[in-house]
């Protein structure tokens, strides 16, 4: 479990699951998670037995990747001998290739992975304005160039993310993920830079499925981005009611299309 988990976990009791256990990593899941689940086992990214023997042990049917894990981590591994196995049978290795070949893994000893959005279905960004004043002929204009970009690079598996401003592009998300992203372009761009994020065309609904929270929204009103434009029923807005705060303060637009 990532750093959603919580409000996830929320969302399921409240759907009537009884029992939630959750699979915590070391540096990457918000220890506040434990006043919300039933049981919780720490463990280190890339100990892949010792997660495949709790699910075993807990009996566990169903599971949900909530959150992510940051993708530079991918470089700072410490995995088990079942785990270099895994890697070592991928050609590519990014969060996809990654989170598939241990869906399968655990499709072998009986557990289903569920869909990301699985209990957070009001959370996903419907579309139209979410917050913030309306787009600028020219905002809009961004956006449009914005999202034929964010879609090409996601069918290339590099990122999700761009931020433009008056037509130029001015960062591409990679492996740094969408925070460092936004921060390079308030560097790059001063302010009024435009944010695409986008699902990938053959997007999983499994893992990696897009998210906005609070933390982005900290660092988008840091680097005085104008606008964020998310993919409507498929992009995750958490805490949604701190998020339009925020942007409201901040004057920033949030638009799902």
């Amino acid at each position: 479990m990532g750093n959603c988990s919580g409000e996830r976990a929320d969302s399921a009791r409240k759907a009537g699951v009884k029992k939630i256990i959750a699979a915590a990593f070391t540096g990457e899941t918000d220890a506040a998670v434990a006043q919300h689940v039933d049981l919780l086992d720490w463990m280190p990214v890339g100990q892949l037995s010792r997660l495949l023997k709790f699910f075993r042990d807990q009996k566990v049917r169903h599971a949900i990747m909530a959150g992510q894990i940051a993708p530079k981590n991918l470089f700072d591994l410490r995995p088990d001998w079942k785990a270099l196995l895994l890697l070592g049978g991928l050609k590519q290795r990014n969060a996809e290739s990654i989170f598939a070949a241990i869906a399968d893994e655990l499709a072998k000893i009986n557990v289903d992975l569920l869909p990301a959005t699985t209990f957070l279905e009001d959370c996903l960004a419907q579309a139209g304005l979410i917050a913030g004043p309306k787009l600028s002929r020219r905002e809009e204009e961004d956006v449009d160039l914005g999202w034929k970009i964010a879609k090409e690079i996601a069918r290339l598996d590099i990122g999700q993310t761009v931020i433009v401003k008056n037509g130029t592009i001015v960062s591409v998300e990679a492996l740094e993920g969408t925070n460092e992203a936004i921060k390079r372009s308030g560097t790059l761009a001063r302010k009024g830079g435009v944010m695409i994020k986008v699902a990938k065309p053959d997007q999983d609904m499994r893992f990696d499925v897009p998210v906005i929270g609070i933390e982005t929204l900290r660092v988008a009103s840091e680097a005085r981005l104008r606008v964020i434009a998310v993919e409507a029923g498929k992009t995750l807005l958490l805490e949604r009611d701190a998020i339009v705060d925020l942007a409201n303060r901040s004057k920033i637009s949030i638009v799902a299309r």
